[in-house]
């Protein structure tokens, strides 16, 4: 019996090709035309002008939160659950970062629980959308024009997917996106940023690529990083760019047999097949189990492994995280529904280069364990 991992990616199109071009040119680095050609294509896609490709995700949240040019103590709202690196990417930008609980059906973080977070320190939002669907971003926007918040978008999850018709990643005053592996589109390693304004851009650009000054290469007035993105990783995007409709279109067929499979498995909640403002794009497949049913994520993933199901837990609380406890953060934060997510979520294998087969055997094997 084979293993099944959580995600493979698919690299069925002009990858090759394109690598082929940065050989045969010597266009290795991140000076070759592939960057540019994949930066406005995609920041196209998403209506926005302007698009900063970097090495990562990470790299893409870091310079993003640094080019709202926040002062040291301003406050940053964001959900508790998420990845590290949008915290990090707070604190990094000296900026504090403020913890909200998401909803346990969307897994998000919402408006109302914003707007009772907000204080005179508060100059921005970052909204997160997680796993599948996006953040409710009408009510988000209206609560940040109110009170004059910034808004930064992490997109990285929702490559393709929209908000009522409007791409994410096209709100706000900036955005981010990651091309890692497991995304709807890859680049190895790698990231962008979207933004309309110019300046912001700029100021990205510079930031990226260690903030050499234009006429004066050497002399720097300010500490900027090398995050800049390889020709050959932008040859990869860009062949997997002009595949994503057919990925969003996989993704959603996955989603729909794994609802279909374990729909009669009552120890489990299921993610949601959409909401009024978006349908699922299900990046990834995500399993709440249900509290009494008396097993943890941590056990049924255990039990898969033992399968040769490959599984991810879902993200650990921020306000859980030592790192931040010791820095003396989120020391008397309560959020309930992250602690749930994380105690009791996990997600299954639904990556692109997934087969019916896979699928059917997994759901097959969750049913035994939940029976």
């Amino acid at each position: 019996m084979e293993f099944i991992p959580v995600n493979e990616p698919l690299l069925t199109g002009n990858e090759k090709k394109y690598l082929d071009q940065c050989i045969d040119t010597g266009w290795i680095s991140s000076e070759g035309p592939f960057v540019k050609e994949f930066e406005e294509k995609f920041a196209a896609s998403c209506g926005r002008k302007y698009g900063t490709a970097v090495c990562n995700g990470t790299a893409a949240l870091e310079a993003a939160m640094i080019s709202l040019n926040l002062n040291k103590g301003d406050e940053v709202i964001m959900p508790s659950f998420t990845i590290i690196s949008c915290a990090s990417a707070v604190i990094r930008a000296g900026a504090v970062p403020v913890l909200v609980d998401s909803d346990r059906y969307t897994w998000n973080m919402k408006a109302e629980d914003i707007r009772k977070k907000i204080t005179s320190k508060t100059k921005a939002v970052m909204a997160v959308h997680i796993y599948g669907l996006p953040v409710d971003m009408d009510a988000l926007k209206e609560t940040a024009e109110e009170f004059g918040l910034k808004i930064i978008e992490d997109a990285a999850e929702m490559i393709g997917q929209t908000y009522k018709g409007k791409p994410c990643g096209s709100f706000g005053e900036v955005s981010t996106f990651s091309f890692y592996p497991n995304k709807h589109i890859t680049t190895g390693e790698g990231g962008m940023i979207l933004t309309d304004d110019e300046e912001i851009a700029e100021r990205c650009r510079s930031l990226r690529n260690l903030c050499f000054k234009p006429g004066r290469r050497f002399i720097h007035d300010e500490l900027g990083f090398n995050f800049r993105m390889t020709n050959l990783q932008a040859a990869l995007g860009l062949a997997q760019f002009e595949q994503l409709d057919k990925f969003i279109i996989r993704k959603r067929q996955i989603g729909e047999m794994y609802l279909r499979e374990l729909k009669d498995v009552k120890s489990i909640q299921l993610p949601l097949t959409g909401t009024d403002y978006s349908d699922n794009i299900f990046w990834v497949f995500g399993i709440l189990i249900k509290e009494e049913s008396g097993i943890s994520a941590e056990e049924a993933m255990k039990m898969l492994a033992e399968r040769k199901i490959g599984t991810r837990p879902f993200f650990y609380p921020m306000h859980k995280q030592p790192v931040f406890n010791n820095m003396g953060l989120f020391k008397n934060d309560l959020h309930p529904v992250s602690e749930y997510l994380s105690e009791y979520g996990f997600y299954i294998p639904s990556g692109l280069a997934l087969n019916d087969e896979q699928i059917f055997r997994t759901a097959e094997e969750i049913k035994k364990i939940f029976k």
